[in-house]
């Protein structure tokens, strides 16, 4: 199957938005926030979290019996624990913002590496869902895009 749409939105994602990121002023990364109460800053160390679990995720799916067992780092508000304890909002900006960059560059290099024959794979990711390595990958793009526009809300408050 042909990923090319999703890994293309990724990656003209990442040059738009890279030197827009690292333009903005300390007070707008800090101290805005959106509904969850997620700085940008946050938001982007949760982008990367995401990058790096569905990274995990495709990997594992590619070898490991299906359906696989793996955690949902998301599960119950997880997120925001990776969040904090990582303590995102004190991360160096620059840094933040090219760890969001490589790491989805490095996922972009491991969907385009998918063994086709593995896509009907599928990862419980919680009590009543199940969901396939293929429509794992379909929808990455879909939540990337979410995030930049949440970040996008929240320059523009």
């Amino acid at each position: 199957m042909d990923f090319s749409n999703i890994t293309e939105g990724i990656s003209a994602g990442l040059r738009s938005w890279e030197p827009d990121l690292q333009a903005l002023p300390e007070t707008t990364i800090c101290d805005k926030r959106n509904g969850q109460g997620r700085s940008i800053k946050q938001i982007l160390g949760h982008m990367v979290d995401s990058a790096s679990n569905n990274t995990h995720r495709i990997v594992h799916l590619q070898y490991q019996s299906s359906p696989l067992q793996f955690p949902n780092y998301a599960t119950n508000g997880s997120n925001d624990r990776w969040i904090a304890i990582q303590n995102y909002q004190n991360e160096n900006w620059g840094d933040l913002v090219q760890l969001w960059k490589y790491s989805h560059l490095h996922l972009i290099h491991v969907i385009k590496q998918v063994k086709p024959d593995k896509l009907e794979n599928e990862w419980i990711a919680g009590a009543d869902e199940v969901v396939k390595l293929r429509e794992m990958i379909t929808d990455f793009l879909r939540h990337f895009q979410l995030h930049l526009n949440e970040i996008c809300e929240l320059i523009n408050q």
